[in-house]
């Protein structure tokens, strides 16, 4: 399962996380994404697998110039992926082997907003059990209406409109992005498990997260 910060949930919600299955979570943010958002006592154990380097300028700043290049929001948020994807393989592949080996029970994987990394692994998984492109693109597309609520006031909050538009650029969850991602990933790599591979994961790895999925 993919999902925002759990540490937002209620009692009732940690209950019901609980009550549906989820015996593991992995926490995909950074260190000081943790130390902003204050920690809640879950039922299950925490697994934190940062995606990203810690406050990486040099990182950020390449990941933001890709962004500002593209023509449109499509073509911004498929540029991002794919530079995540490359820029961080070996954390990509830490984080499903995370999921592959975790205990027996349901997983649930978060970063802040459900939707970049999280969307990303998720992708990774659906693809590489024969999920097809189109349905993991309309499953990744659910956050726009999901985090509507959260983003808007974001967005609106802005000083000036240059900050804005940037904003909406990068709260947006178009499914072509997404389509394209994994197209750029077969084309490159040949698949999603050719990726991973060339990331370090091994036939092993692969096969686990295979049988956890469709176990």
């Amino acid at each position: 399962m993919r999902a925002d910060s759990v540490r937002k949930l209620s009692e009732a919600g940690r209950d019901a996380l609980l009550a549906y299955g989820v015996r593991t979570v992995v926490d995909l943010r950074v260190h000081s994404e943790l130390a902003a958002d204050p920690e809640v006592e879950l039922p299950v154990p925490v697994v934190h697998v940062p995606l990203f380097h810690d406050d990486d300028e040099e990182d950020w700043a390449a990941i933001e110039a890709v962004s500002r290049a593209a023509p449109d929001e499509v073509a911004s948020t498929r540029d991002v992926y794919i530079e995540m994807l490359e820029r961080f393989r070996e954390n990509f592949v830490r984080a499903l082997v995370t999921v592959a080996q975790a205990p027996e029970g349901g997983v649930l994987v978060h970063c802040q907003g459900g939707k970049d990394r999280t969307g990303l692994i998720s992708a990774l998984l659906l693809r590489l059990v024969g999920v097809s492109a189109e349905d993991i693109a309309a499953d990744y597309a659910i956050s726009s209406s999901n985090l509507v609520s959260w983003l808007e006031p974001w967005i609106e909050d802005a000083d000036e409109e240059e900050e804005r538009e940037r904003r909406r650029r990068i709260s947006s969850s178009p499914p072509q992005s997404m389509l394209d991602v994994l197209a750029e990933l077969e084309r490159r790599y040949g698949g999603v498990a050719e990726y991973l591979l060339a990331g370090g994961a091994t036939e092993g790895d692969l096969q686990r997260a295979r049988a956890r999925l469709v176990s």
